[in-house]
C-alpha cells in the first residue's frame, strides 16, 4: 500500500534497466534456463502490483507482511476461501467440530513439503501457529483475532492430524484458519523470515531488492502439481498508471487493480489484454477520530458531515468511474446483512449540513469562510494514501466539506504512514480500505468500533453498539446473527461514526502471454497455480 518516494522510483528505474529482477528483459540468465534440448523458453511472469509494508512477508509483523506471503504465493493455510468466500480445505483434508465447537481436529493432507523439502508433519503445523501467536502477538498482525491465545494445540503425527482446544466456541474454525496471518510456515527453517519466509506455496523466495521487488522460483516440491512458472519476478509499482504503462509496454505480463479510470477502459478496449473485475467483500471509508478532545467527538459536526457530501456523484465521477458502488453502510450491499433494510438520515443535503452547523452553533464569527467549534477554526487533519482512489475520494471530500464551511488539512503519504497516524490516533479522518470478510465473516471487522476492542483507533463507544456485538461473537444462530449485524450496522449510521466512500470492486489485468488468472473476492490470492502462460497444457 506505500507510494513510491523518489528513491524508491528510482531503485525500480535501475532495477527495470538491468533487468535485475525482470528476467522478462533478457528471458533470464541462460544458467536457469531449462534442459529442455532448447525445445522452450523458461516461462517467466511478470507481475506489477503496490507495495505493502516495505514488502516484506513475515506474517507475524502485521496485516500487509500477512497477505503479502499468501499474495505472492509463497504461503498456504489449513482451509482457503472460495469465490463463495466459504473455506474450502487446502492443506487441511476435513475439519471436525466436537464439545459445542470448542474442539477442532484437523486432518493434514499427506505427502506435503515446504519449500525447503522439509516435511509438514502434524509437529510442524502446531509449531507455525504456536509461533504466529507467540511473535505475532508484538506486531500488528494480532492472529489472536483467529486463533486464541489461550487455545492448545496437539500434533499427533502418525495420525496427521492437530487437535485445538480452545476455552471458547468457534462457529467456524476453518475459516479464521484461512486468514493469510495463519500460513504454515517452517519459521524455524527460515534464516531471515522478513524476505525469506519459507513456505508451501507454489513459488518459494530466490532473491528480494529492498523497494524494487521478489524474484520468485517454482518450488520443486510443491504439493499440487507442478508450478506454471519457472521464475515469478514480483515488481512493486506504486501507481496505477505505471502498471498500466509497465503491461503496455511489454514488461509486465500481469497486474492488480489499476484504478485509473482512462486506462482501465483502455486496457478493456485492448484485445490484447483481459481485465477481470470482481465484486469483492471490501469497504472503503474514512475512521472519524471521535476521541475526547477531538473536533469529531461532537456528533452534530459528525451529522453535518455526511449530509454535505454526495458519495453517490463521487462514485459515478470520471475519476471513480464506477469503480466503488455508494452505500452508507459499513459492510457491502453486495454482502446482504440486512442493507435493504438500513435507514439513512443523512442523505446529501449541503443546505441541511448548514443548518446542523448552525444550530450546534457552529459558526463561521469572523467572515473568513471557515466555521469556529470551540472558538477555533475547524481544520480537519484528513490522513490519506494513493491506493484503490482513496486520495481522490479524499480530495473530493475535503472540497464539499469546505462548501459547508469545514476546514480540512490533507495529509498523502504511504499505508504505512496512513497506519501509524491511525494507531497513534493523529488524526481526524483517517481514509482506507478494508476487507470487511476477515476470516470469513464480518465479526472481526465489526470490532473495529466495539468499545473494548484495542483495535477500536477511532474512540467509539456505544452500549447499545457493545450489547449487540458481544451476543454477535457468540451466537451459533445465522438468523439472529444477521439481526445483530443489522442493529450494529444501523448503530454506526445513526451516530454518524463512520465516514463511508463506497464498495471496491477489484481488477485483475493480464496480457496474451498469460492464459488465465484469477480474482477472488476476497483478495488474499494473487499469484497462484492458477495462472499459466498461454499454450500452456
Amino acid at each position: 500500500m506505500k507510494k513510491l518516494s523518489k528513491k524508491s522510483a528510482a531503485l525500480l528505474v535501475a532495477g527495470l534497466v538491468t533487468c535485475g529482477l525482470l528476467a522478462g528483459c533478457g528471458g533470464g540468465d541462460k544458467k536457469d534456463a531449462p534442459k529442455d534440448g532448447g525445445k522452450g523458453a523458461v516461462k517467466v511472469l511478470n507481475f506489477g502490483c503496490q507495495m505493502y509494508s516495505d514488502g516484506l512477508i513475515d506474517p507475524t509483523l502485521q496485516t500487509n507482511t500477512a497477505w503479502n506471503v499468501s499474495r505472492f504465493g509463497i504461503g498456504q493455510t489449513l482451509f482457503r476461501f472460495d469465490d463463495n468466500v466459504k473455506a474450502v480445505p487446502q492443506l487441511a483434508e476435513s475439519a471436525t467440530p466436537s464439545d459445542g465447537n470448542k474442539t477442532w481436529t484437523f486432518k493434514l493432507k499427506k505427502g506435503i513439503k515446504f519449500s525447503n523439502g522439509v516435511e509438514m508433519t502434524a509437529t510442524k503445523v502446531k509449531e507455525s501457529l504456536d509461533w504466529v501467536r507467540e511473535k505475532g502477538a508484538k506486531g500488528s498482525t494480532n492472529p489472536t483475532k483467529f486463533l486464541d491465545a489461550k487455545a492448545v494445540v496437539t500434533a499427533d503425527d502418525k495420525a496427521g492430524t492437530i487437535t485445538i482446544k480452545s476455552e471458547k466456541a468457534y462457529a467456524n474454525m476453518p475459516a479464521s484458519l484461512a486468514d493469510p496471518a495463519m500460513c504454515i510456515l517452517d519459521y524455524t527453517g527460515s534464516k531471515n523470515p522478513k524476505t525469506g519466509i519459507i513456505g508451501t506455496g507454489p513459488y518459494m523466495v530466490k532473491s528480494f531488492k529492498d523497494h524494487v521487488g521478489y524474484e520468485l522460483v517454482a518450488n520443486p516440491h510443491y504439493w499440487n502439481g507442478k508450478a506454471p512458472y519457472e521464475t515469478v519476478n514480483i515488481l512493486f509499482m506504486g501507481d496505477a498508471s505505471a502498471k498500466a504503462n509497465a503491461l503496455r509496454a511489454g514488461q509486465i505480463d500481469l497486474a492488480e487493480n489499476i484504478m485509473n479510470v482512462a486506462d482501465l477502459k483502455a486496457l478493456q478496449a485492448d484485445k490484447k489484454f483481459t481485465v477481470q473485475v470482481t465484486a469483492g467483500t471490501r469497504c472503503g471509508f474514512s475512521w472519524m477520530n471521535m476521541k475526547e478532545g477531538k473536533p469529531l467527538a461532537n456528533k452534530a459536526l459528525r451529522q453535518a458531515i455526511h449530509k454535505a457530501i454526495d458519495y453517490k456523484t463521487i462514485c459515478k465521477s470520471n475519476t471513480i468511474g464506477g469503480l466503488y458502488t455508494p452505500g452508507p453502510s459499513v459492510i457491502p450491499s453486495s454482502l446482504g446483512m440486512g442493507f435493504d433494510k438500513l435507514k439513512n438520515p443523512y442523505e446529501y443535503d449541503p443546505e441541511g449540513a448548514k443548518k446542523i452547523l448552525d444550530d450546534a452553533g457552529i459558526k463561521d464569527t469572523n467572515g473568513d469562510g471557515i466555521r469556529e467549534l470551540n472558538g477555533k477554526n475547524i481544520e480537519l487533519r484528513y490522513i490519506s494514501y494513493a491506493n484503490r482512489l482513496l486520495n481522490d475520494f479524499s480530495d473530493a471530500h475535503t472540497q464539499y466539506l469546505k462548501a459547508v464551511g469545514i476546514g480540512v488539512k490533507s495529509e498523502y503519504g504511504s499505508s504505512d504512514d496512513q497506519w501509524t497516524k491511525l494507531v497513534a490516533g493523529e488524526y481526524d479522518l483517517n481514509n482506507n480500505n478494508w476487507n470487511t470478510m476477515i476470516a470469513g465473516s464480518n465479526t472481526s471487522y465489526m470490532g473495529n468500533w466495539w468499545s473494548k476492542n484495542k483495535d477500536n483507533f477511532c474512540g467509539f463507544k456505544s452500549d447499545a453498539y457493545d450489547k449487540a456485538y458481544e451476543e454477535m461473537m457468540v451466537t451459533m444462530d445465522q438468523k439472529r446473527y444477521e439481526e445483530l449485524m443489522l442493529q450494529c450496522q444501523q448503530i454506526l449510521i445513526d451516530e454518524a461514526a463512520v465516514l463511508v466512500d463506497g464498495y471496491y470492486n477489484s481488477c485483475i489485468i493480464y496480457n496474451d502471454k498469460v492464459a488465465s488468472a484469477h480474482m477472488y473476492p476476497l483478495d488474499y490470492y494473487w499469484i497462484t497455480d492458477e495462472i499459466k502462460p498461454a499454450g500452456a497444457k
